[in-house]
């Protein structure tokens, strides 16, 4: 990793450069590298981008669920001191920073949301019947991305280490029966929070539709979309990523 691990308190975490907070929610497989772009990008545009290690196969059974990860993510907030932050979480780190301001909305001034769950989940939790056979994963893995050589053999080992470990599997599905649990479409109309939708073309996991109801559902909400894109944009097309997000948070002064 391009960035040290910062280990303080119970909490374990990146942080580049000074400025406002982003606070960068990473997905149920996502590693916290998947956003050196994001993190190299914005921390040299004057903000502060922060990625927790969230908790997800640390916590005990009954607390691994979307709205636990929220709460320690409140944890974290506080930890920090923060008084006014902004949210970025890709597939389940969407649905946490979605739930986090349902639930504390006074300290989030800005979300982004990208290929996230919290309306549909094509699967999450599903599939890991051949969990041994590395090329079965692998294919899981590409099917992620619109272009599959963006899954490396790094990440399609990590994958394969995690739905492989007996602990983090259980968890894994947990987490998956949670996020279907969670659903947010009688929320989202009463979360007044500016948010700004980043969504690939060719997401296969949580495919356009969702996008456009995200869209619907959320009062202050802006909807940009990249071509030949799959669930995880921030990774398969960064500079497009960061250029849309950029924008879209000088347009509303943040």
């Amino acid at each position: 990793m391009a960035h040290l691990l910062k280990e303080e308190g119970d909490f374990k975490y990146i942080e580049v450069g000074e400025g406002t907070p982003i606070i960068v929610l990473h997905g149920l497989m996502g590693g916290l590298s998947n956003f050196d772009g994001v993190t190299n990008f914005f921390s040299a545009k004057g903000y502060k981008v922060v990625i927790p290690e969230l908790p997800l196969y640390t916590m005990s059974l009954l607390k691994t669920n979307v709205k636990a990860f929220a709460n320690y993510l409140k944890k974290f907030i506080d930890f920090k001191g923060y008084e006014s932050v902004l949210l970025l979480g890709n597939s389940l780190g969407g649905h946490i920073g979605l739930y986090h301001t349902k639930l504390y909305p006074k300290k989030v001034k800005g979300l982004v949301i990208t290929g996230s769950s919290g309306l549909y989940e094509s699967a999450m939790g599903s599939g890991y019947t051949k969990r041994s056979d590395y090329e079965v994963i692998k294919k899981k893995a590409q099917y992620v991305f619109y272009d599959p050589k963006v899954a490396t053999k790094e990440i399609v080992d990590e994958v394969y280490e995690t739905v492989n470990d007996r602990n983090k599997l259980i968890k894994t599905l947990a987490i998956a029966k949670s996020a279907i649990r969670h659903n947010m479409a009688k929320d989202l109309p009463n979360m007044h929070t500016p948010t700004c939708i980043i969504w690939g073309k060719n997401d296969n996991v949580t495919p356009p539709e969702v996008a456009d109801e995200f869209y619907e559902l959320l009062p202050d909400s802006d909807l940009f979309w990249i071509d030949k894109c799959g669930h995880a944009a921030m990774m398969e097309h960064p500079n497009a990523f960061n250029k849309i997000l950029l924008g879209w948070l000088k347009s509303r002064k943040f």
